[in-house]
């Protein structure tokens, strides 16, 4: 296992809290919602003063160099007796390890499989008053593993377990105590983003990336069957007939053949760049014209604010917490899930009309300037540390 922690050097700005806390940030490192959150939360938190440990299995992707932000990774080893390595206990060792190491106050885990039980552990292994665990919950690890029964028991005990737990819409909070733990209080801090960083300013910098006279349609996420992709190259397809236009795919998983096999049957191959995992994303959702999400459910849709950012409208399915964050007819398109018809028709619509479609992209950026900045976000999360922290302290199970 690797001993030493991979230190992240820049200078630290912003302003910081009342106190400053030793917090370890345990997430998947791909470019799903959650680990995005994660990365750019522990970012923000060493900013503000505190000193933060990112622990994963490899870097995330989004990782940047800051002062009293750190990196562990999370050594699994592999033994012929087991058939899948046992990563739930190599991260328990390593968080366990990390909070005695560092003095953690806290362990803040991002999806509640396997990082929830994985903190749980390590606080009963640690014993003593800390740390105490903070679970935010990021939408599948409820819909989808938690509601499983091979994983539903684990999963309520690991948010019983937890200190607070937080969920970044109003819909995954009501489905988390409805179906998986009616006894949890489930707090609702939202996803936040970096106005700064995601500007409308960078299309006039960069230019466009599709020809003047094309639209550029754009997609980021994780290549899930929940984000529907086929549908995502069926609406752009059905928006090139009324108007030239480019799909840029960011991003990777499992259905990234999916979106090639429906390109290549609708004729658009040609049309479609497939960029795979990109670090500067806002580089390239600032350039495009719109923002594809017809997820079949967003807990709350994380790729959709950074695009509101950069002032480019979203067009998604009316599902999960995606309604909560873009609105109707004013900073995007929401349509049934499936109704891609429906969905490529109005975005046609809305790109031929350039006044119309500068209003929504100016609603959409002011949305994300009002509620959504990162400024007004992470104290939510500090406060949720605090109230952790102010928590009688928990009895060793079994002690």
């Amino acid at each position: 296992m690797t001993s030493r922690p991979s230190p992240l050097t820049a200078p630290a700005g912003g302003n910081g809290p009342a106190r400053q806390l030793r917090i370890g940030v345990s997430c998947y490192p791909t470019v799903g919602g959650s680990g995005t959150v994660a990365v750019e939360l522990a970012s923000a938190l060493a900013a503000r003063g505190h000193q933060v440990h990112v622990v994963s299995y490899e870097s995330p992707v989004r990782l940047r160099p800051h002062r009293g932000l750190y990196f562990h990774e999370v050594d699994v080893s592999e033994y012929p007796l087991f058939k899948y390595p046992p990563y739930e206990s190599a991260l328990s060792s390593r968080l366990s390890d990390l909070a005695r190491r560092y003095q953690l106050d806290i362990i803040h885990a991002h999806y509640a499989i396997p990082h929830s039980i994985s903190a749980f552990l390590a606080r009963e292994i640690v014993g003593g008053d800390r740390p105490r665990v903070v679970t935010t919950l990021h939408g599948t690890d409820i819909t989808l593993i938690g509601s499983d029964p091979a994983y539903r028991p684990v999963t309520k005990f690991a948010l019983e377990q937890s200190d607070v737990i937080t969920a970044p819409s109003a819909f995954l909070k009501e489905e988390t105590e409805r179906d998986i733990c009616g006894e949890c209080c489930v707090v609702v801090i939202p996803n936040f983003v970096d106005v700064r960083r995601f500007t409308p300013e960078l299309k006039s910098a960069a230019g466009r990336f599709a020809g003047a006279d094309e639209w550029m349609l754009v997609h980021v996420s994780n290549f899930r069957p929940v984000k529907r992709i086929a549908d995502v190259v069926r609406i752009f397809a059905r928006v090139n007939e009324r108007h030239p236009s480019r799909l840029v795919m960011i991003g990777d998983g499992p259905d990234r053949s999916v979106a090639e096999r429906e390109a290549a049957a609708a004729g658009v191959s040609d049309r479609m760049m497939m960029l795979g995992a990109v670090t500067e994303v806002e580089a390239v959702v600032a350039c495009s014209d719109a923002m594809l999400l017809p997820s079949a459910g967003e807990s709350f849709g994380l790729a959709a604010l950074e695009a509101m950012a950069c002032g480019v409208p979203v067009v998604g399915a009316r599902a999960g917490g995606l309604p909560e964050v873009v609105i109707d007819g004013e900073t995007g398109i929401l349509e049934e899930i499936g109704d891609v018809d429906r969905m490529a028709s109005r975005l046609a619509d809305l790109l031929s009309d350039p006044a119309r479609a500068r209003a929504a992209g100016l609603a959409a950026r002011a949305a994300a300037e009002n509620k959504y900045r990162t400024d007004l976000i992470v104290p939510m999360y500090e406060a949720a540390y605090e109230a952790a922290l102010a928590r009688p302290p928990r009895s060793p199970r079994g002690r």
